[in-house]
């Protein structure tokens, strides 16, 4: 059994610090893509409203066998439940969706919308103990410090996009500072810029320790502290994702690949006013 890393959240939740993420994953074997991950050993499991397959990463849970305390379960709610009523239906819908009685880690989707009303919805749902951590997903540092002045309990969790080919370490300083773990989604650079396998810096590293540029992108967003989320449903590859825990990059590797950063998202600019015009009318499922 490949043993993952724990990080504890600022609430004393423990969190696998690498999880295994579900976006994309094809309908007809996200079950047992979410099933046989379990098996391999990953406990993260991480999924969303607007992904349309929490029935189906539910479905995976209960074939792996593996009892539920063992696992640590996310899902996120999307901007159209935002408001405080109406995001304390959606939770309610998602734990149905996914058939268990309670979620490990519930976060805020993306920052726009009514979040201030469905953050009171969160942390009245954590405080009846129905969350056991509360989060957000793609807040920038202003957004996140915005929110942690007004709300009566911090965020536990900010995923965002974070790759060697943007490495957002300005805003893991920030959320640093307001004792915010930061996930990062994309790791792969979101399957955009297939380029990033080939890097001579990763394949070099790579080569040196018997693996792929994939476990070593993995590898070193574990060494700097981010909880790291990876996807797929090739067995293979999910075998090889959770086999990086028998190596450790030096610090002249680090900083070799710390050089890769293109200072720029490989996906949607969340503080972009076309993009966040998108994420309104034509991101929800």
């Amino acid at each position: 059994m490949n043993k993952v890393p724990i990080v504890k959240l600022n609430n004393g939740v423990e969190m696998p610090q690498l999880g295994f993420g579900t976006l994309h994953l094809p309908q007809e074997t996200c079950a047992e893509d979410v099933a046989n991950a379990i098996r391999l050993g990953f406990r993260l499991i991480d999924t969303a409203k607007n992904y349309a397959n929490e029935e189906e990463v539910g479905r995976g849970i209960k074939m792996s066998e593996v009892p539920r305390e063992q696992l640590f379960i996310t899902t996120k709610l999307w901007i159209k439940d935002y408001g405080y009523e109406r995001a304390k239906q959606a939770f309610e819908a998602s734990l149905k969706r996914l058939g268990i009685d309670y979620i490990d880690l519930y976060l805020l989707h993306q920052p726009f919308g009514d979040l201030h009303g469905a953050w009171r919805a969160l942390e009245e749902l954590y405080e009846e103990g129905k969350i056991r951590a509360i989060g957000v997903s793609n807040f920038s540092p202003d957004r996140l410090v915005d929110l942690c002045q007004t709300a009566r309990i911090h965020p536990m969790v900010n995923q965002i996009e974070f790759s060697p080919y943007f490495q957002q370490w300005r805003a893991k300083q920030w959320n640093d500072k307001y004792g915010v773990q930061v996930e990062a989604w994309g790791a792969m650079a979101s399957g955009n810029h297939p380029e990033l396998f080939t890097e001579p810096t990763l394949v070099g590293i790579g080569t040196k320790y018997e693996k792929s540029a994939a476990q070593v992108i993995l590898r070193y967003l574990i060494q700097r502290g981010v909880v790291t989320l990876c996807r797929t449903d090739n067995p293979k590859h999910q075998q090889e994702d959770i086999s990086i825990f028998d190596f450790e990059l030096t610090d002249t590797e680090m900083h070799a690949i710390d050089l890769l950063d293109r200072g720029h998202t490989m996906a949607k600019d969340h503080r972009s006013p076309e993009d966040v015009e998108w994420f309104h009318t034509q991101a929800t499922r």
